[in-house]
């Protein structure tokens, strides 16, 4: 099966394995919401069918919770559960400080709240989402419909004074209509190109009336792991320190893949 994959989804996926190797029996997951979360959530359902792993799932958007529920992975929410041990997640870009722009999957609210509710947040990723610094991926900021236009202006008002390179502001689209979160909320996509201060700018951006959250996860990653076309993984943790491991051998992927198409 893994012929058909492109070099970057064969990378989301050994990525995805060696993060689900990683969970625990008894512990509660959060399952996060992207292309390569998708990947994670198959990962792991393979170990409950083959092994009998027994996890819970916190789902961080309907979309990553249709599909753990379709594979058969026991999901639950957040205010059940109150904590988790582990949060396992993609991004969109990630720096060497393990800051993240997330938000692509248009879920960055419920992603980001939790990951903030768990012991340990895992990021998992192919090489491409690592940037020396945050930016050139559009930031999502989700804000309320009532007064979008405003709060985009407003934001746009408080960017002139940013350590940013552009200041392009975007309402994001589904079709000719304003895309909803499952909040129904909107996202606004701040074409940055680059953000000196991601920091400063998170919190700027949270104090502006209508914003309800940004796609800036600083601080909340504990470790990255990406993957590589050949099979590798590189891990690296908040320390700076790095671990390659072997290239895995994907020939035994089971039939829980059969119907991947990304």
């Amino acid at each position: 099966m893994t012929q058909n994959l492109s070099p970057i989804e064969t990378a989301k996926l050994v990525a995805a394995r060696h993060a689900a190797g990683l969970v625990k029996a008894g512990m509660c997951v959060g399952l996060g919401t992207g292309s390569t979360a998708d990947w994670m959530v198959r990962c792991l359902a393979e170990r409950v069918q083959t092994e009998g792993l027994r996890v819970t799932g916190v789902p961080t958007s309907r979309r990553t919770a249709d599909l753990a529920a379709d594979l058969g992975i026991p999901v639950t929410t957040l205010d059940e559960v109150k904590w988790l041990d582990l949060t396992i997640d993609g991004a969109d870009e990630f720096d060497a400080d393990l800051n993240l722009i997330k938000g692509g999957g248009a879920a960055l609210l419920q992603e980001k709240i939790v990951a903030t509710a768990s012991d340990r947040m895992i990021v998992i990723a192919d090489a491409a989402k690592e940037v020396a610094q945050l930016g050139a991926f559009p930031l999502p900021v989700e804000v309320i419909a009532f007064g979008w236009q405003t709060t985009r202006h407003l934001i746009e008002e408080m960017l002139v004074g940013m350590d940013v390179l552009g200041n392009d502001c975007r309402l994001r689209l589904d079709g000719d209509r304003p895309l909803l979160t499952d909040q129904s909320n909107y996202i606004i996509d701040l074409h940055l190109k680059r953000i000196g201060n991601a920091r400063h700018l998170a919190m700027l951006l949270n104090q502006i009336s209508g914003v309800v959250e940004n796609g800036l996860f600083i601080d909340i990653c504990d470790t990255v792991i990406i993957g590589h076309a050949d099979g590798r993984v590189v891990v690296r943790d908040k320390t700076g320190a790095t671990q390659a491991e072997e290239s895995k051998d994907l020939s035994d992927l089971s039939n829980i893949f059969a119907d991947t198409g990304d």
